[in-house]
């Protein structure tokens, strides 16, 4: 949603995580107050449009059980603040969310009858599902990881193979999956 909003318009993603473009003027006692519609200049009614798409951004693409959970929200930094505790949980949970993810990364392993698609499809949910909380596992080392602790017993050969052939650390993980698929094959 992040980048489908980004590419309509940055300031909208602005406001969904800042807050509304603010609209204010001193009354006579020198007090800064929202202004109303009345005393809006073009420009306040452009922010008071932005904000307004910022919002329907985010309600446009609910179903009715999220919409319900954000009805009463007046902003859309309000909407993504609730909508961000619903789906990835409060500060705490992201955190023990994170401890154990990271625990099934460390831990993570190809299972016995498992495609090299299958893990790596499994590798990549895990590894994204990490970077989504703020722990971003470099590319040399998913390679290393794979290469080292994943594979079973069975492909030694192979891994062998790739380590006297190929510059690990240089190895993109793309090319490395492809080179164990193509080999998988021919088994």
């Amino acid at each position: 949603m992040k980048d489908h909003i980004i590419g309509e318009d940055y300031e909208i993603w602005d406001i969904v995580t800042n807050g509304p473009l603010v609209t204010t003027m001193k009354n006579e006692e020198g007090v800064v107050v929202p202004k109303t519609r009345a005393d809006c200049t073009a420009e306040d009614l452009k922010k008071w449009e932005k904000n307004a798409k910022a919002k329907k951004w985010l309600v446009c693409v609910l179903g009715p059980d999220e919409y319900s959970r954000i009805q009463s929200c007046t902003s859309a930094k309000e909407i993504w603040d609730t909508l961000q505790v619903a789906h990835e949980g409060t500060p705490q949970v992201k955190i023990s969310r994170g401890i154990l993810l990271y625990s099934q990364y460390e831990n993570f392993t190809m299972k016995e009858g498992e495609t090299i698609h299958e893990m790596y499809t499994r590798f990549t949910t895990l590894t994204n599902e990490l970077k989504s909380l703020g722990r971003i596992i470099l590319e040399e080392d998913k390679v290393e990881k794979i290469l080292t602790r994943v594979l079973p017993v069975s492909w030694e050969s192979k891994i062998t193979a790739i380590q006297e052939s190929k510059n690990i650390a240089t190895l993109r993980l793309d090319e490395l999956i492809g080179n164990l698929t193509a080999y998988e094959l021919r088994r």
